[in-house]
């Protein structure tokens, strides 16, 4: 299945469009696109969850490359911070899509939650941090702090996925003192990086549904366009808002994915039991 179309119904085929331009639009805002993209590659007949995965990244990149280029045009980030992030996590995320493929990703996911609610809690109870740019370090260490970030979040990107966008933003707003649009502008840049370092882990195995990746590609594009259009626009407050709203439902997401594992194991235990 190369392509993807083989028997895919026109209504799915447009929940996909549908999905790949609100996935781009959110994702050039603020990160955490791929809730509303993957689980309608999910819909695609017959598809695996690594062909999925696989395909998400191939529509991801074209969205994340194209609001980087609308966010440079307006925003001009400082690129000797950003290309150094992007490279650091580009080997970051092709590790992390190494361990995905022989770790369950389960494991982590009560720690996200955990991370994500800590996020939310200090952007909703500090409602300034990220209005404007005043920079935590200077010199090496700034460099340092930055490819912290990305080496960190890039291999968080390869392994699980959801939200990397989000936490690029927060830990520029956060851990570097940037403006939220500012971070905004960067994370792109260094997501754009942890798409392609996936992508290299998921080519060579044959993956990828070139057609319905391509598709995708070009309405992501178009969301990414037009969120960071939008956003630049509307400037951080808006920015802040939308990251509130993201983080929330990347909560309830993961949360019933924790609660979903943890009540399946339990309920297999007392059937189990009882038959015993």
């Amino acid at each position: 299945m190369l392509s993807g179309f083989e028997s895919i119904q026109l209504t799915t085929l447009i929940l996909i469009v549908v999905a790949g331009f609100a996935a781009g639009w959110v994702d050039a805002v603020v990160g955490g696109g791929g809730l509303i993209q993957l689980p309608a590659l999910l819909l695609v007949p017959g598809i695996t969850p690594v062909q999925a995965l696989a395909t998400n990244k191939m529509g991801s990149i074209f969205g994340t490359t194209t609001s980087a280029v609308t966010y440079y045009g307006r925003v001009k980030p400082d690129l000797k911070t950003a290309l150094p992030m992007a490279v650091i996590a580009l080997a970051g995320s092709f590790g992390g899509a190494v361990l995905a493929a022989s770790l369950p990703v389960s494991v982590f996911k009560p720690i996200i939650v955990v991370a994500l609610v800590a996020v939310a809690l200090f952007t909703a109870l500090k409602p300034d941090v990220g209005d404007i740019t005043v920079l935590r370090h200077d010199g090496h260490t700034h460099y340092v702090v930055a490819c912290l970030i990305g080496a960190v979040i890039g291999f968080y990107d390869g392994l699980i996925g959801p939200g990397t966008g989000s936490f690029l933003v927060i830990a520029l707003v956060s851990a570097m003192g940037y403006a939220f649009l500012e971070a905004s502008a960067k994370a792109k840049i260094v997501n754009m990086a942890t798409n392609a370092g996936a992508l290299l882990f998921f080519l060579p195995h044959g993956s990828l549904l070139w057609g319905t990746g391509l598709l995708l590609g070009l309405a992501n594009m178009a969301g990414g366009y037009l969120g960071a259009r939008t956003a630049v626009k509307q400037g951080s407050r808006f920015v802040r808002i939308v990251f509130l709203l993201v983080v929330g439902a990347l909560i309830i997401k993961l949360g019933y994915d924790v609660w979903q594992d943890n009540f399946g194991n339990f309920a297999a235990m007392v059937a189990q039991i009882l038959s015993a």
